[in-house]
């Protein structure tokens, strides 16, 4: 990627990465519109998620094309954004790709004992720190022939930025 175009990214990984901070930096140092994904979910399933049960692909398909839509409209206004999304499968990456092709995945990685102990830490909404075994169950890594790269979450959230500002060529 240059700096010459900008391009929609989605900010990805398990609950409790720092999907929304990092994403929100992101877009301040580049100057992009943020969007956290989970504004998208449904009543219904931020309600599944509460009762402790993770959601399905069933229930992610919808939401994963809530938010590609959301992408390829702001991109079709010249408005790439950066979103933040668990983008956990492959698959859902795909669907995301098939309306926003574009799209460049940055997904933040870290051991599952260390987000545990993040999660300790905060009371989130509806993601209880019970469905951590479940998203790292259905986590497919980034892929090298994925448009995307892969940062540690052993670096500071500045560094992160800016490692994914490098990858990008800004």
């Amino acid at each position: 990627m240059s700096d010459e175009t900008q391009y929609p990214i989605c900010v990805m990984g398990v609950q409790g990465s720092g999907k929304s901070t990092i994403g929100r930096s992101l877009a301040t140092a580049l100057g992009l519109r943020f969007f956290d994904g989970d504004d998208l979910h449904s009543v219904e399933a931020k309600a599944k998620m509460a009762s402790g049960h993770p959601l399905t692909d069933e229930d992610r398909l919808p939401w994963l094309t809530r938010i590609a839509v959301v992408i390829a409209d702001a991109a079709s206004h010249g408005e790439p954004i950066v979103v933040a999304c668990s983008a956990l499968k492959r698959s859902y990456r795909d669907l995301m790709r098939e309306t926003a092709p574009t799209l460049y995945f940055a997904q933040l990685e870290g051991s599952q004992a260390l987000i545990a102990e993040r999660l300790s830490h905060r009371n989130h909404e509806y993601m209880p720190p019970t469905l951590l075994d479940s998203q790292f169950a259905t986590l497919e890594p980034l892929a090298t022939d994925e448009a995307g790269t892969r940062v540690s979450l052993t670096l500071t959230p500045d560094e992160i930025v800016v490692e994914i500002m490098k990858e990008i060529g800004h």
